[in-house]
C-alpha cells in the first residue's frame, strides 16, 4: 500500500501548503466570523462557540473518512474533496452570518449546514492528508514533516487573518461574503495545486485482494481498535490534547486577576507561549531529523513533551501562590516550548505507528488508524476549552476565592500530561516485548 518513502523536502512542502490552505479558511471561520457575530451584529457569544462545537462534534466520523480512502488506496481524491468541501463551508458560513440580520432563519440553517460542512472537510483532507505524509516520508524525517506541515499551517493564521481583516475595512455583509469567497477560492486552488502529481496512481484494492469484497467500516473499526497499540495510542492522544487544550481559556484571565497584567500584557503573553510552542517544534524537527542516535527517539520527545508541559503547569499554579512578584513569563515559555516538543513529537509517532499492525486480507488500516487518532484529537481539543473555563468557575464556587480555582485546574491538566507520559513511554514496546515472549517460547519448546 504505502510503496517506498520517496517524498522528499520540496514535496513535504508542497503538503503543507495543502494544511496552509486549510488553515487560512478555519481561522476566518473560528475568529473573524466569530468576532462580527458578537461585536458587529451583537449576537450572543454563545452562538459562535456552538457552531465551533459543532464543528469539532463532527470529527468523530474521522474513522469513516479514512476508511473510504483506504478502499480507493488513494489520498487525494479525499484531500481535494475535503477541501472543497471546506471552502463552500467557509463561502457558506460568510453569507449566513451576512443574512442573519436580515433573514435570520435562513441564516441560522445555512450556518448549521455550513459549519457542518467544515467540519467534515477539515476531517477528510486533514486525515488522509497524514496518512499521505504518514506513507510517502521516510521514518526519520516524519519530525521535520510534522513541524514543516504545522508551521505552515500556522502561516495560514498568520496571513490570512490581518489581510481579511484589512480588506474587510469598512465592513459590511457584501464584503465580508467576498472576501470569505474569494480567500476560500484561492486556498482550495492552492491546495490543488500542491497535490498535482504528488500521490501515484494505484491499482484497486480488490485487484490485489483476489476481488474479495471489502470489510464492512464497522469490522474494520473494531479490529483497530482490538489493536492494543492504536488503542493505547487513542487513549494517549485523547488525555494529552484534553490536556493540551485545557488552558487555552484560561491562562489569559489568569495572569489578568491574579498578576493585575494588562489585556496588552496577557496578549504579548500569549504570543511568547506561541513562540515557545514554535521553538519547541523546531528543536524537535532539528534532533531528530538525520535519524541517527537516542535523541532521535519520537516517543523519547513525546515523553519529555508530556513531562515538561506537566512540570510547567504545575509552576504555573505554584506562581499564582507566590503572587505578583514571581517571574510567570518564564514559566509560560516552558510551556509553549514542552507544548510543542509533544505536539510535533506525537504527530510523528501518530504517522508511524498508522502503518503498523497487519490485516488478515491485506488491506490497508492507515487512513482508518489515523481517522480514529484524529477523531480522539478533535474532540479532545472541542472538550478541553470548555473543561477548562467550567472547572475554573466550578473551583471558584467551591474554593471562593480566584487562586486555588486556577491553581486547581493548571495541577488537574498536569496530572493528565503525567498520565498521557507513561501511556506514551509504551507506545511502541509491546510488539517488541511479544516477540521476545515469543521467541523465548519457541526456543524452549525446542
Amino acid at each position: 500500500m504505502s510503496g517506498p518513502a520517496t517524498f522528499g523536502w520540496g514535496t513535504i512542502v508542497r503538503l503543507g501548503l495543502v494544511q496552509t490552505a486549510l488553515g487560512a479558511i478555519v481561522v476566518l471561520i473560528t475568529s473573524t466570523l466569530n468576532r462580527v457575530m458578537v461585536v458587529e451584529l451583537a449576537l450572543p457569544a454563545a452562538l459562535p462557540g456552538g457552531l465551533v462545537a459543532l464543528h469539532y462534534a463532527v470529527q468523530v466520523l474521522r474513522p469513516r473518512w479514512g476508511y473510504g480512502s483506504d478502499l480507493g488506496r488513494r489520498r487525494t481524491p479525499w484531500i481535494v474533496g475535503g477541501m472543497a468541501l471546506l471552502a463552500l463551508g467557509g463561502a457558506g458560513a460568510a453569507l449566513g452570518t451576512a443574512l442573519v440580520a436580515s433573514h435570520p432563519a435562513a441564516g441560522y440553517g445555512l450556518l448549521v449546514v455550513s459549519f457542518l460542512a467544515v467540519g467534515i472537510g477539515v476531517g477528510a483532507a486533514g486525515t488522509s492528508l497524514l496518512v499521505l505524509l504518514s506513507t510517502g516520508v521516510a521514518p526519520h524525517r516524519r519530525g521535520a514533516a510534522a513541524t514543516i506541515v504545522w508551521i505552515m499551517m500556522i502561516a495560514g493564521f498568520v496571513v490570512t487573518a490581518p489581510t481579511a481583516g484589512h480588506l474587510l475595512d469598512p465592513f459590511s455583509g457584501s464584503r465580508l461574503v467576498a472576501v470569505s469567497s474569494g480567500v476560500s477560492l484561492i486556498a482550495f486552488l492552492v491546495a490543488l495545486g500542491a497535490l498535482w502529481g504528488v500521490e501515484p496512481a494505484r491499482a484497486p484494492a480488490s485487484s490485489s485482494a483476489g476481488d474479495a469484497p471489502p470489510r464492512p467500516f464497522a469490522r474494520v473499526l473494531a479490529e483497530v481498535w482490538a489493536e492494543p497499540e492504536a488503542r493505547r495510542f487513542t487513549v494517549f492522544v485523547f488525555l494529552a490534547m484534553l490536556a493540551y487544550s485545557a488552558q487555552e481559556l484560561i491562562l489569559e484571565p489568569f495572569a489578568g486577576l491574579v498578576f493585575a497584567l494588562s489585556p496588552g500584557a496577557t496578549t504579548k503573553l500569549s504570543g511568547l507561549q506561541n513562540g515557545g510552542v514554535l521553538v519547541g517544534m523546531i528543536v524537535v524537527a532539528l534532533v531528530t531529523a538525520n535519524g541517527r542516535g537516542p535523541l532521535a527517539s519520537l516517543r523519547l520527545w513525546t515523553v519529555t513533551g508530556c513531562l515538561g508541559s506537566a512540570a510547567a503547569l504545575a509552576a504555573i499554579a505554584a506562581c499564582g501562590y507566590a503572587g505578583p512578584g514571581v517571574p510567570l513569563r518564564p514559566c509560560v515559555v516552558g510551556l509553549g516550548l514542552f507544548n510543542g516538543i509533544f505536539a510535533v513529537a506525537a504527530i510523528g509517532q501518530m504517522m508511524a505507528l498508522a502503518g503498523s499492525g497487519g490485516a488478515p486480507d491485506g488491506e490497508s488500516r492507515h487512513g482508518t488508524r489515523m481517522g480514529v487518532w484524529g477523531a480522539a484529537q478533535g474532540v479532545a481539543f472541542g472538550l478541553g476549552g470548555f473543561l477548562g473555563a467550567a472547572g475554573v468557575d466550578l473551583a471558584r464556587l467551591a474554593f471562593g476565592t480566584v487562586v486555588p480555582a486556577y491553581a486547581t485546574v493548571f495541577v488537574t491538566e498536569a496530572a493528565l500530561f503525567l498520565v498521557a507520559a507513561g501511556l506514551a513511554a509504551r507506545i511502541g514496546r509491546p510488539e517488541r516485548d511479544a516477540r521476545a515472549i515469543e521467541s523465548l517460547s519457541v526456543r524452549h519448546a525446542v
